[in-house]
């Protein structure tokens, strides 16, 4: 007892770095999202299917190459249509990653296991220098 009272503020701040670095688990803090490097990997040696969720004026003003368009509002209709194969690992993106995030869980939710958002979006495709294609 007389260890934690002499030494009361190094606990404190043990505990206190230990919930600072738990703190992103705990409240699942980018899960389901993934850079560019690893969109890149997926679509080239698990041939991952690009899903832009941007409206069809932001998708034809410039998108990742190899992108369908399914707007966000639409998701739940239409992406069944898109891709068929639900085993497959479905990439969504768009502008900076927050309609992505969402898409996410619209995905899993149609059953598209291994969907994920792409962090960034379109932002951190260009500011990697991918390719980007207009309609």
């Amino acid at each position: 007892m007389k260890f934690i009272v002499d030494n009361w503020m190094l606990i404190l701040i043990a505990l206190s770095s230990g919930g600072l670095l738990a703190w992103p688990m705990v409240r699942g803090a980018n899960s389901g999202s993934l850079t560019v490097q690893g969109a890149v990997h997926l679509i080239n040696r698990e041939r991952a299917v690009l899903i832009d969720v941007r409206t069809p004026e932001e998708f034809a003003a410039g998108h990742m190459t190899g992108a369908r368009n399914v707007p966000l509002e639409q998701l739940d209709e239409k992406l069944t249509a898109a891709v068929k194969n639900k085993t497959v690992p479905l990439l969504l993106v768009c502008a900076t990653g927050s309609r992505a995030q969402r898409a996410v869980a619209v995905a899993k939710k149609l059953g598209y296991a291994q969907a994920q958002a792409v962090a960034g979006g379109l932002k951190s495709w260009k500011e990697a220098n991918l390719p980007v294609e207009k309609a």
